[in-house]
């Protein structure tokens, strides 16, 4: 795939095969879930947060917009963001409704602090985030104390909470969730007594990690996280590690592309986001970690990718929540692997940007892959991908998976709104053709 090889049109991108081997050193941009962290929580600390790498994607963005709306000062030079804190207690009536765009990170983890805030407020966000379920925060929220209504009524956004004197409670929520988890904690920063909340399996730490470094009286006891109120937290600098789930569709090129081998610097291998990893090498993937190192609180390592054969593997349990954004890009490998993959306990597919088991399945069946769809995954069993066309569903991870699948395909693959890609990984398409040109 090289640039006479891929064309775009408003709605629709045609791809072909790659034509050749992936070589090369990249450093794919910041990561998702610690660039809205570090935004927010820079935001009701005390002092200067400095942000290097953050991640300037839709979601990311929204983050800041809504965080800007409500009088924090925020200075982006394109080398750093510098969150100027006002404190847990600084922030300030928005002039007009919170929009959290596509971010469900953002409108979940947002609805935590505003339930104890001294003001009313309207979260809402773009049609996909006023279909996911917002019930998993507005009940355990209501026990704290909050006033937290869909407007709907549908238990999704738009969301209006009147900020309230919190207190806090033992949650046992019934999804592993770090979005939830989050929510939570955060609410618990302003609550009368211990917060703590009890996963089936654990969920990623990112938000744990960086409050304790903020100073939170945070503790994790196996699946409980136990944080107490808070009287103030202070600002730390955040150098965000590259994104594991943005590395995952350059690592799955390079696995199916005969003769590639790619560096990718500075990915994040904390162990709640590494199971992607596990599950490629299960499937006798060669992929080596060097230079393993933390920074800013964050496992760190360089990782060499080099072309394999795949063959199929079970993928579920607790291994799911380390790598549920990774399974769309997990199902494009078990297409290229030999024999079958069996998806299973990802039923949070269904409630993402898109039903992604639905899309998934839709997507890879039409280009001649055997595909079974079940209630919480898909078995799939690997063979030769012909051209098709792809509805990504206004879905970036579809989309960015689908162009990988691209890649091998007999013929060229048409895939609609690729500009929903911009989401998460805006220069995902030049940083594909760079490690292609290399």
């Amino acid at each position: 795939m090289n640039t006479s090889d891929t064309t775009c049109k408003m709605d629709e991108m045609t791809l072909t095969e790659a034509g050749g081997p992936l070589h090369g050193t990249l450093r794919v941009p910041g990561d998702k879930s610690i660039s809205h962290r570090a935004v927010m929580f820079g935001s009701i600390a005390e002092g200067d947060t400095h942000i290097r790498h953050f991640l300037r994607a839709q979601d990311c963005l929204s983050t800041m917009s809504c965080f800007r709306s409500m009088g924090i000062d925020i200075e982006d030079d394109g080398a750093a963001v510098v969150v100027h804190g006002r404190g847990l207690h600084g922030l300030s009536q928005p002039q007009s409704r919170l929009d959290a765009g596509n971010s469900g990170t953002t409108t979940r983890l947002i609805s935590g602090i505003l339930a104890a805030q001294p003001f009313e407020t309207t979260l809402t966000g773009d049609e996909s985030v006023c279909r996911r379920p917002m019930n998993r925060i507005i009940d355990p929220l209501t026990r704290m104390g909050a006033d937290i209504t869909s407007l709907q009524g549908s238990g999704c956004a738009p969301l209006r909470i009147r900020g309230r004197n919190l207190t806090g409670i033992d949650y046992v929520s019934p999804v592993a969730s770090a979005q939830v988890k989050s929510c939570l904690l955060l609410a618990g920063l302003y609550a009368s007594g211990r917060t703590c909340v009890t996963e089936p399996v654990r969920s990623r730490d990112h938000t744990e990690r960086m409050l304790r470094a903020c100073g939170a009286d945070l503790t994790v006891d196996g699946l409980t996280v136990q944080v107490k109120p808070a009287s103030r937290l202070w600002a730390c600098d955040v150098d965000v590690p590259a994104d594991p789930s943005s590395a995952a569709y350059f690592i799955a090129a390079a696995l199916i592309v005969p003769g590639s081998e790619v560096r990718l610097e500075d990915v994040c291998i904390n162990p709640t986001r590494s199971g992607f990893l596990t599950a490629c090498r299960n499937m006798g993937a060669d992929i080596e970690e060097t230079g393993v190192r933390e920074v800013c609180g964050e496992q760190v390592c360089d990782l060499i990718v080099r072309s394999s054969s795949l063959h199929g593997t079970r993928i579920g349990g607790e291994i799911i929540p380390s790598l549920i954004d990774e399974l769309p890009i997990l199902a494009v490998l078990a297409a290229y692997a030999d024999g079958e993959t069996v998806i299973s306990d990802a039923r949070e597919l269904r409630v993402k940007e898109s039903d992604r088991i639905a899309s998934m399945t839709a997507a890879l069946s039409a280009l001649g892959i055997q595909v079974q769809e079940h209630e919480d995954g898909m078995t799939i069993t690997g063979g030769p991908l012909h051209g098709g066309f792809i509805d990504t569903h206004d879905d970036h991870r579809v989309a960015m998976s689908m162009a990988v699948a691209a890649l091998g395909s007999s013929s060229p693959v048409r895939i609609s709104h690729p500009q929903c890609i911009r989401i998460s990984y805006p220069g995902f398409f030049e940083d594909l053709g760079l490690l292609l040109r290399s």
